[in-house]
């Protein structure tokens, strides 16, 4: 069903022209996935319903969402160069110990360089955690539908999920809107929300809900057990949690989550997500292990997905459009420097505080810890020239606005790579 129909009839009735594809992606994915601000934020950019209008970047083409690396077999991250690794070292500064940074310019994809400070630094992902979800998702339609991309599309697509006790508890807000409705509301996910698997998906990476995050690994352990028999009837779903044996839901989680990162050519020891998201998912499934990540892991999945070899080039594709932030850029990605890229992109924050005379403890400002960890790819398009480029920032510098520190870094690093070429 197209979400826009009695809007585009509107709009030939008072004049307004269509350009002839319609909108700019990934504003034109709403109509194939059903992820319905997609076409909110359309309309909105057209002034016919309320919402405030996010930077250029957000408003590239399908067409314009390429891998940019692939049809190399043989490509693999070259020797560190020593001195762009400097002039990244002395950017971080006297905290430059509390980072781990890997970075990888393919503005030139026959020469492409990478740098790096401290980038085998392990670090709990905390959300970044969540891209092992979406790749666990993409290879397991893949090992159950191989040669049926319309299949896999299907089920994304045509699967509606209704959220359980496995939400429990986040307080995440997602972007949630109807046709009709003036504005997009932001709210957190409650028990009996009904969305198709892809908003569920936008919710988790764009939107970072942890709710979302555990109906997405729910779902995903499903489809691994049923196969083409899945989706199943919410009693069947319900039975089948409450009746296994835990160790054969841990053993089904660890297949779910951690075994797509080694099929896909990651070492688990250096990224993985041990276990559920939400409080309630891990007590229902209980963890495979502790989550870890290095900033050249990382790195080393976004160069996987640009080559197409994360499951195959059609899933590595899909996965650079959901990580195409098109929602409120936070963090590393709110650097205004940033506001005409196109930023591709998953962060994750976990802190926590202890009592310090004189200091005011919070968030993204932890002085017991204070993780911050942004990966992101921007790509840029103008008269001066193109750039390509991935980047991971994996932080701990205590007692000090981390977010603030990442879109420093983001605006010096985009000024570095921009004098480069």
């Amino acid at each position: 069903m197209n979400l826009l129909k009695p809007f585009v009839a509107m709009l030939a009735v008072v004049g307004i022209l269509l350009p002839g594809s319609l909108w700019a992606y990934p504003l034109d994915g709403g109509a194939e996935t059903g992820i319905a601000r997609l076409d909110a934020y359309w309309l909105a950019r057209q002034g016919i319903i309320d919402q405030k209008i996010l930077p250029k970047g957000i408003f590239w083409k399908s067409s314009d969402i390429q891998l940019r690396l692939i049809g190399d077999p043989t490509y693999t991250l070259p020797a560190p160069d020593a001195a762009l690794s400097e002039k990244l070292k002395e950017m971080l500064g006297a905290d430059g110990r509390a980072y781990g940074l890997a970075l990888l310019d393919y503005t030139d994809p026959a020469k492409p360089v990478y740098a790096a400070v401290n980038p085998d630094k392990p670090q709990n992902p905390a959300s970044v955690g969540k891209i092992a979800i979406l790749l666990g998702w993409f290879q397991a339609l893949a090992d159950v539908y191989p040669d049926g991309i319309d299949a896999r599309m299907a089920i994304l697509k045509n699967t509606i999920v209704t959220a359980d006790g496995f939400i429990q508890r986040d307080r995440h807000s997602v972007p949630v809107w109807k046709p009709g409705d003036p504005k997009v509301v932001r709210r957190p996910i409650e028990e009996g929300f009904q969305e198709n698997l892809w908003t569920y998906m936008d919710w988790m990476i764009s939107a970072s809900s942890s709710a979302a995050a555990g109906m997405m690994t729910k779902e995903l352990m499903l489809l691994n057990e049923f196969g083409s028999a899945y989706p199943v009837s919410p009693e069947k779903s319900k039975t089948f949690f409450e009746k296994t044996p835990k160790p054969e839901l841990v053993r089904l989680l660890k297949k779910s989550i951690q075994a797509p990162l080694g099929t896909n050519g990651l070492d688990t020891a250096k990224l993985r997500q041990g276990k559920f998201f939400t409080r309630e998912g891990k007590k229902r499934v209980p963890a495979t292990a502790t989550s870890v990540a290095t900033a050249r892991e990382l790195l080393r999945f976004v160069l996987l997905m640009e080559e197409g070899k994360l499951v195959d080039p059609w899933s590595s594709l899909e996965m650079k459009k959901i990580l195409y932030l098109t929602d409120a850029r936070i963090r590393y990605a709110a650097s205004p420097a940033l506001d005409d890229a196109a930023v591709y992109y998953k962060s994750g924050s976990l802190y926590s505080c202890k009592a310090e005379a004189g200091f005011d403890c919070g968030k993204y400002r932890g002085n017991r810890l204070n993780y911050l960890n942004s990966m992101a790819i921007i790509e840029t398009d103008s008269a001066h020239g193109s750039l390509r480029y991935a980047v991971v920032v994996l932080s701990n510098v205590l007692r000090k606005d981390s977010s603030e520190k990442h879109q420093e870094i983001a605006a010096k690093l985009h000024a570095l790579i921009g004098a480069r070429h």
